[in-house]
């Protein structure tokens, strides 16, 4: 795997690749924008040249982004849809533009005003849109799976399957792996048989081809809680038997990985990576 952390963007986006470096990554995800914010400012020419500038010089080797915590591409409202619909087309034209090649996203939640699986299709309608708007954009877009916490959706592997299924332009569609989220949503990667049978059921619902990247974060909750809390590697109920397996694992070996751990518990990030990397055989 390709082990990095999310790096913060404060003060400028190539100060995200420095600051990957002193954590001692080999990748990093970023926001492209203040994610707390629906409006920011454009990305000038001279952001693009800087960020370009830093990025040929950096030993980072991958970079992703995640999107907008604000974006509901599954809101039950059509006002809100349609402001989430143009928010999320602004970050893959952001991340293009930064040839950033992957975006993760949250699928979205329902509100209580739609089912589950209606709420998917509104989550596929709502990516057609976009990438119709931006025919030529080569930002794959990474639907990461969920906790399933309050409405939201895609905490099962079904649900990220039907949303893949109604994306008509298939090629620009993908996922990222949050391993926290899995567990907390009751998928067991502890012990070799939970951990094969996890990923024989990805493969069968999902599809392997379709992964592109991986979250890494213990979890502060049980099994099956359907509770978001992230631990440090090795704190946490899952443990470091699971992350031992996927740093090892060749199905793996060439996809970025980002811890999204507590930053200020067990040594943060830094310490998150080396345990990490004393895990690979």
């Amino acid at each position: 795997m390709i082990l990095g952390a999310h790096t913060s963007i404060a003060e400028g986006l190539h100060l995200a690749l420095e600051r990957g470096v002193d954590l001692g990554c080999d990748m990093v995800q970023v926001f492209s924008k203040n994610q707390r914010q629906w409006k920011t400012k454009p990305l000038t020419p001279e952001i693009l040249a800087t960020w370009r500038s830093a990025r040929r010089a950096s030993p980072i080797r991958s970079v992703i982004c995640h999107d907008s915590y604000l974006i509901n591409l599954g809101h039950p409202e059509d006002e809100p849809w349609r402001r989430s619909v143009e928010a999320f087309t602004e970050e893959l034209a952001r991340c293009h533009a930064l040839s950033i090649p992957l975006l993760v996203f949250h699928p979205g939640a329902h509100l209580g005003g739609l089912g589950e699986e209606a709420c998917c299709d509104r989550v596929a309608a709502a990516l057609n849109l976009a990438f119709s708007a931006l025919p030529r954009n080569r930002t794959v877009a990474c639907i990461e799976n969920t906790a399933g916490q309050g409405s939201n959706i895609g905490y099962r592997f079904e649900h990220l399957a039907r949303i893949i299924q109604g994306v008509r332009a298939k090629r620009r569609i993908s996922t990222c792996f949050d391993t926290c989220h899995a567990f907390a949503a009751g998928y067991d990667l502890r012990g070799p048989k939970n951990y094969e049978r996890l990923w024989q059921e990805y493969d069968r619902v999902v599809s392997l081809d379709r992964l592109a990247c991986f979250h890494l974060n213990d979890a502060k909750r049980p099994l099956g809680s359907r509770v978001d809390r992230h631990a440090n590697i090795g704190f946490g109920t899952l443990g470091k038997a699971p992350f031992r397996r996927l740093v090892n694992d060749p199905r793996f070996a060439d996809l970025p990985a980002a811890v999204e751990t507590p930053g200020e518990d067990n040594g943060g990030h830094a310490e998150d990576l080396k345990r990490l990397r004393k895990l690979v055989r």
